[in-house]
């Protein structure tokens, strides 16, 4: 294997919990709730009317008229993050060759407000028609297209798609393609998974809660667990060749150390917590490529789906890797920002990388009384503490699990 160093220097944020790294961080520090009734259309014939919004997003912020008519709100978020994340960065594109930087984002179902409304054109009236660019607007590979383009990134270009742990895939894509010679490279990915058409989609797997009181509607691994609260957004991280950041004096947040992915050979079926040993041999080999022990690891940010059995299968998976009796630190805020499948292993890794910033670890948000078989050393109040290795798990609907481990990075 190569010994090319994959580093993170630049963290663009688009969530429930605000816009950019700051925002966000003060958010989950706050653990103050983002979710709420959803706003973007009348949910009151569906059995969800919760959801966590991006609060006070302009568009014509980040988006030029042209791409505004082009485009799906997903795919905004999208524009927005990788502009922070490129402004955080300090990196000047023009001084990079376009074929030495590259996209590779994560998207569960591309444009789905988009998508609706126009089709909804298509059928509402007899001579119905829909917008040119339906053809591509919707497309789950629009995000990785478009911000290719508008930045002029046109090296080796991905999209991954692995419901809520392709989030995480697209670092591995990231940092395998530096590997292979790109110098910078935006990972991450956003969600737009708040329209009619895509919400029906979703309760197809009974596992949104119903819950209307957004202080108890989604609690991970809570004896009260009764589903996730879906949510919008997510996060774009730019990742570097460590020589090349170096070179140019930036400010490096962290380094990717190691990945893993697999899957449980089978279907996701109602009732169905996942696969303890595939989940957790995707952690011992992220652990194994990176080099490090389970006691090197400081603090797991699990993927938190709020689904009993998959919350009881996760902890499961939790003890099989660092022991029966782990006592490593587990925080997850998505009881307070809500579920933003790809988008949301990404904020994950932004928020694991603003812990070794600030030398802080988040406290779990949303957490009361642990459910039995879930009694995991879960954070329950900020702490000052120093991370240096943090591992962040994703698991996706229908069997997807991938685990990635950051560190601090080291001279």
């Amino acid at each position: 294997m190569t010994s090319t160093r994959v580093v993170i220097t630049g963290v663009g944020v688009v969530a429930p919990s605000g816009i950019g790294a700051d925002a966000h961080w003060k958010t989950v520090l706050d653990g103050t709730s983002k979710l709420g009734r959803i706003t973007r259309f009348d949910p009151s014939s569906y059995p969800v009317t919760l959801a966590g919004e991006v609060p006070e997003f302009d568009v014509d912020d980040y988006v030029s008229a042209r791409l505004k008519v082009a485009t799906d709100r997903w795919t905004w978020h999208g524009f927005a993050a990788a502009q922070e994340a490129l402004e955080d960065s300090g990196v000047d594109l023009s001084t990079i060759d376009p074929y030495d930087t590259a996209v590779a984002l994560a998207s569960s179902s591309g444009g789905n407000e988009f998508g609706q409304r126009e089709l909804q054109a298509l059928w509402s009236e007899p001579d119905g028609k829909v917008s040119v660019y339906q053809s591509i607007a919707w497309f789950y590979a629009a995000s990785v297209g478009q911000i290719s383009i508008l930045h002029q990134l046109k090296g080796q270009c991905s999209v991954l798609v692995a419901e809520s742990a392709g989030g995480l895939d697209s670092f591995a894509q990231a940092a395998r393609t530096i590997r292979r010679g790109t110098k910078v490279v935006l990972a991450g990915g956003t969600e737009g998974p708040l329209s009619p058409y895509a919400l029906t989609c979703q309760l197809s797997t009974g596992r949104l809660s119903t819950s209307d009181d957004p202080a108890t509607a989604y609690r991970p691994f809570d004896a009260g667990a009764r589903g996730y609260v879906a949510a919008e957004g997510g996060a774009v991280l730019l990742l570097e060749d460590l020589d090349h950041a170096l070179a140019r004096g930036a400010e490096i947040h962290g380094e990717v150390l190691g990945w893993a992915a697999t899957h449980d050979g089978r279907a996701s079926r109602p009732g169905d917590g996942g696969d303890v040993e595939q989940y957790a041999r995707a952690m011992r080999l992220a652990l194994a490529r990176a080099d490090r022990a389970t006691s090197d690891v400081d603090v797991v940010f699990p993927d938190a789906v709020g689904v009993p059995a998959a919350d009881r299968s996760e902890a499961d998976a939790l003890r099989a890797v660092f022991g029966a009796d782990t006592d490593v630190a587990v925080t997850t805020q998505k009881g307070t920002l809500g579920r933003m499948y790809q988008g949301g292993a990404a904020v994950d890794v932004a928020t694991a990388l603003q812990a070794m910033r600030y030398d802080m670890v988040p406290a779990t948000n949303g957490l009361t009384d642990p459910a039995p078989g879930c009694e995991l050393n879960f954070v329950r109040e900020t702490t000052a503490a120093r991370t240096s290795v943090a591992m962040i798990n994703a698991r996706g609907y229908d069997g997807y699990n991938t685990s990635l481990v950051v560190g601090r990075y080291e001279d």
